[in-house]
């Protein structure tokens, strides 16, 4: 069974959801919920997946190298759509940390993207499709 949930701090909760209201359509994400404290968003049209849910942090200095979070990678079904979501980032003002190629050091097909999102989280587009 997959994961059923994510819960992810952020510094602002408006300016990150903002971003991932963007974001999120791109990577065949939906909105679940939102109010004051928190929002989450679903995989679309009723696909199996992990939620991810934003609350705000009780205090600033996310790190991936600390314990906790590593990175966030979201499994796309084409190669485009992982350049879809590169241009977006990148036009976004994005710190891209590697652009869309192949990664032959892990299993393949890996094709993918990183960018740093919000609060410094690294983020990945990944396909893992010859197509």
């Amino acid at each position: 069974m997959p994961l059923g949930h994510l819960g992810i701090n952020v510094a602002d909760l408006t300016t990150a959801r903002a971003y991932y209201d963007e974001l999120m359509p791109l990577l065949d994400y939906e909105p679940h919920l939102q109010d004051d404290t928190q929002f989450a968003y679903r995989p679309a049209l009723g696909k199996v997946g992990t939620y991810l849910f934003f609350y705000p942090a009780e205090s600033p200095g996310y790190a991936r190298t600390r314990p906790g979070l590593q990175h966030l990678a979201f499994m796309l079904r084409t190669r485009a759509a992982v350049d879809r979501v590169h241009s977006w980032a990148a036009a976004h003002g994005a710190e891209i940390v590697h652009s869309p190629q192949e990664f032959p050091q892990y299993p393949p097909p890996y094709y993918a993207t990183f960018w740093t999102g919000p609060d410094g989280v690294l983020l990945e587009a990944v396909c893992h499709k010859n197509a």
